[in-house]
């Protein structure tokens, strides 16, 4: 072999051992768990054209966020609704899948749920989880009544914690003759009925509307079954019902404290507060503060502040007067904890007078008489007299001047017949601030 060839040898050793030796993608197979819940759905008898719903509750039990690939269903009168391709599961997160079942003959029947997922991010699927379907189609006697409900399903959404819901449902009597409500039960607590007496009897074409309600008391889905029996041809009835219950928010105001220093009586100054909601959404219903010289503004109310984000505003504090100042603000809202406060101080100092003092030599005129002193807030024009009548004295104090303000002064002479002479050169006078 020629040096050459050797080269190109090595070469291609040299691939292959990369090629072998690189490691395979692997998948934790604890972040792939998923659980369906029940594993298996026994619809029973079903009138044929009629049909029946039953709930299953898909939960990612890993630790991976999942994402679903399809959800396929097999076997005559079986359907599916309720989740899509594409749907991402977070750890711990749970989705309803309602399955239905319609008979469109008569006898067994049986089928199968498949929900394909996959890691979010790598592209090996997991075998799918199935569930088992079961039902038989029965043919309803003419003369005999059948029950039909509506809706088929009863779905509360999401409710706050310690919230509550009511949904109606109506039974109607679709036969040609008149059938007994015997027994109605939910199988979940978190469930009741309410204006519903039994036994009662529906003539043919006749309906019962009657309440159910959804009062929570964990965290997380919820779901069950409301059972009618009866003596129609469909003796057994059953209602899905589900719900689920989100937990309350949790309200922060920071900083906790707001200390605006010493400021001037009659000014105003500012500092910025945050507003944060965490879990869930959080609404702000009012604020109150317990003094008047502090005020909130930049936000209106009823403000909704969504899970995760913040919201600012601003707090001006006006001392009136001078001395300390101290208040709570407080933001009512329907968070778990439903009120927040923060702590405002600062103290009020009192305005400093500020005065000018003006001096001039005396006129070398005869029958001066006194001297008018003029002022104007720009320079070399503008002048407007601040001296009500001729002063006598060399001197003049002007205690009408405004902190942070420059003035300039110019003074005239004025003998006995009161003509007066003409502008002295100008003085500058710069008040300090404060």
């Amino acid at each position: 072999m020629t040096g050459s060839g050797l080269a190109r040898y090595w070469a291609l050793l040299l691939l292959l051992i990369i090629v072998i030796t690189a490691p395979a993608l692997s998948i934790d197979a604890g972040a792939q768990q998923i659980a369906v819940a029940p594993s298996r759905l026994a619809f029973g008898n079903v009138i044929v054209g009629n049909g029946q719903t039953r709930v299953l509750h898909v939960t990612n039990k890993g630790t991976r966020e999942l994402v679903f690939s399809g959800v396929h269903v097999s076997g005559r009168g079986f359907a599916v609704s309720g989740l899509n391709s594409g749907v991402r599961l977070a750890p711990g997160q749970s989705v309803r899948l309602h399955v239905t079942f319609t008979p469109s003959a008569v006898g067994a029947d049986r089928g199968l749920v498949s929900i394909s997922t996959q890691v979010w991010g790598y592209h090996k699927w997991k075998a799918p989880s199935t569930v088992a379907l079961s039902g038989s189609g029965i043919p309803r006697a003419k003369e005999e009544g059948m029950i039909v409900p509506s809706p088929a399903i009863l779905s509360f959404g999401s409710l706050r914690a310690g919230g509550s819901k009511t949904l109606t449902e109506t039974l109607t009597n679709n036969g040609k003759t008149s059938v007994t409500v015997s027994q109605a039960s939910v199988s979940n607590r978190a469930f009741t009925l309410s204006g519903l007496v039994l036994p009662v009897s529906l003539n043919a074409g006749h309906s019962l509307t009657f309440s159910v309600v959804f009062a929570p008391t964990i965290s997380g889905t919820s779901s069950g079954t409301l059972l009618v029996n009866s003596n129609a041809s469909n003796p057994q009835l059953h209602i899905a019902l589900s719900g689920s219950e989100t937990a309350l928010g949790q309200f922060t105001v920071a900083p906790a404290t707001l200390n605006f220093g010493s400021v001037r009586a009659g000014s105003r100054a500012s500092l910025k507060g945050i507003l944060s909601a965490t879990r869930s959404p959080v609404t702000v219903s009012s604020i109150t503060t317990t003094s008047a010289e502090f005020a909130v503004s930049g936000i209106s109310m009823p403000l909704t502040v969504a899970a995760g984000q913040s919201v600012p505003f601003t707090v001006t504090f006006s001392p009136q007067s001078s001395g300390a100042a101290a208040a709570r603000l407080a933001f009512l809202s329907n968070a778990g904890n439903s009120l927040a406060t923060e702590s405002l101080s600062g103290s009020g100092v009192a305005t400093v007078p500020h005065s000018v003092t003006l001096s001039w030599a005396a006129s070398s005129s005869a029958g001066v008489v006194g001297y008018n002193v003029y002022r104007s807030t720009v320079s070399g024009r503008s002048y407007a007299r601040i001296t009500s009548s001729p002063d006598g004295n060399l001197s003049y104090t002007d205690s009408t001047v405004s902190a942070g303000q420059s003035y300039f002064y110019v003074v005239t002479a004025v003998d006995r017949t009161g003509a007066e002479s003409t502008y002295s050169n100008q003085a500058q006078a710069v008040v300090p601030t404060p």
